[in-house]
């Protein structure tokens, strides 16, 4: 599998000098990507962003109005002018 960013080529020798991954292995993703001119860095695209973060928080927080509106009415009414 070829490199897709330098700074993933700069991990992978990280990672080859501290022993974590074998030399065949860096070679192999090496050989892959050939002279291919790399980025910086890659970023994640828009929509993967969205799917990622948001389904979890959309299930648990996401009400109906009409179940809003129901709630509404029947909560119990509490008086403000209670006197000591």
């Amino acid at each position: 599998m070829p490199f897709k960013s330098k700074a993933q080529r700069r991990k992978f020798a990280e990672l080859l000098v501290k022993g974590e991954i074998s030399p065949e292995t860096y070679e192999e993703w090496n050989r892959e990507t050939g002279s291919a001119r790399l980025p910086d860095h890659v970023t994640r695209t828009k929509s993967a962003k969205n799917r990622k973060a948001g389904t979890a928080a959309r299930k648990t927080t996401r009400r109906t109005a009409a179940k809003r509106t129901a709630s509404k009415r029947t909560a119990p009414r509490l008086s403000r002018s209670r006197k000591a």
